[in-house]
């Protein structure tokens, strides 16, 4: 789950990371009370689930309050489109009135999971503001990690040695040490996947503060935060992808035309790239999960199908927990009520695998069978090209 740059902030803020004072609005002349109360310059800073906003426009620095009135009007209820967005945009509906500072240098830094050492690493650059894959790669030395042992967690020495990989110096270096260690306890104690500052500042008085935040949480943890699980906005999240959480579905929509039922994430991974290798673009990832009963294999159809691109439907099953049986009865009552018209092709092994094979053959529906994976992924990768939906 993500959150917006002021929730990031005022989660960091508890454990006690420096953050500019700021204030979220929903209209321009909320945004003007805020920029009064703060006083001085502002910056109004569009609240969307995506980075470069200044690039599109939603980042706006105000003299004063009737500039941020100003500001605020012309930035909500705009589309704005990043690099991050595609081309289709984000409609803003929160600005983030903040005091405006004066940075003497911009910096990075982050905490997440290095899945390759199946532990959590600290990231950091002298190089903040910009994206840091594009300084990895071009001078991969300007890029700092650091692993952290999650018995043990974040010892001090490591803390210190990312203030001096920083270049900071003095009160800086007191205050990035402790904002390091902030940081890390935020993101361990908050079961977040990703907790980064970009740009980490350090103002011409010297003061180190996160004129940016974002932070990601692992959804199997928002059971124990019940107050970040409040966080959530629906507006942000693609709609079919909220519908499928609905129904414990894990789907994420794709540009391709070939819709992908799957039970397991690694199978419905392996299947996506079955479907490229054949010639085809997935058009999701759709994971039933192990104990998928009738009553979501259908709602799993209909969400596939709200998708138009979709031109045929693959389903993938190995019955190890889940009965092929049960499957097959779940597409069948889908594709009888639904009168699905797309092509289905159905590839199944596994538990009652002959007797789900049974009940799809006898259904007399437009169901294509499959052997083997490779198979099924060329059968579906086929129709969805000679198909066309009406």
């Amino acid at each position: 789950m993500k959150v917006h740059e002021y929730q990031a902030k005022s989660l960091l803020a508890r454990y006690g990371v420096a953050v500019p004072r700021g204030e979220v609005a929903d209209g321009p002349t909320e945004a003007r009370e805020i920029a009064k109360r703060l006083g001085g310059p502002v910056v109004v800073k569009a609240q969307i689930h995506a980075g470069g906003r200044g690039k599109g426009g939603g980042i706006r620095v105000a003299k004063d309050d009737q500039e941020a009135f100003d500001h605020a009007k012309s930035i909500l209820g705009m589309t704005l489109v990043t690099p991050q967005t595609g081309p289709e945009g984000r409609v803003v509906r929160k600005v983030l009135v903040e005091e405006a500072l004066e940075p003497d240098r911009e910096l990075y830094l982050a905490a997440t999971l290095d899945r390759s050492r199946a532990r959590p690493v600290l990231i950091a650059s002298k190089s903040g503001g910009m994206e840091i894959e594009e300084v990895a790669a071009r001078d991969p030395k300007a890029v700092v990690r650091d692993t952290i042992d999650p018995a043990l967690g974040i010892f001090p020495f490591q803390a210190r040695r990312i203030g001096f990989e920083l270049g900071l110096a003095g009160e800086s270096f007191k205050q990035g040490v402790a904002l390091v260690q902030s940081l890390f306890r935020a993101y361990v104690e908050t079961d977040a996947s990703l907790a980064e500052i970009n740009p980490l500042v350090v103002t011409r008085s010297g003061q180190v503060l996160a004129l940016d935040a974002k932070m990601n949480f692992d959804d199997n943890a928002l059971f124990r935060h019940p107050d970040i699980r409040e966080m959530r906005d629906l507006d942000e999240e693609d709609p079919l992808e909220v519908e499928a959480s609905k129904f414990g579905l894990n789907y994420i929509k794709l540009d391709g035309s070939v819709g992908c039922m799957v039970n397991g994430a690694g199978l419905a991974m392996a299947t996506m790239d079955l479907v490229k290798l054949a010639g085809g673009e997935p058009a999701n990832f759709l994971d039933v999960g192990g104990g998928a009963n009738e009553e979501q294999v259908k709602n799993a159809f209909r969400i596939i199908l709200s998708d138009r691109n979709v031109r045929a439907i693959l389903i993938n099953i190995f019955g190890g927990i889940m009965r092929c049986d049960v499957i097959a009865k779940g597409v069948v009552a889908a594709v009888s009520e639904m009168g699905l018209s797309l092509p289905v092709v159905v590839r199944l092994e596994g538990t009652n695998v002959d007797e789900g094979k049974r009940i799809l053959r006898d259904s007399g529906l437009r169901i294509i069978p499959a052997d083997g994976l490779a198979d099924a992924a060329k059968k579906a990768v086929d129709a969805a090209n000679a198909g066309a939906r009406g």
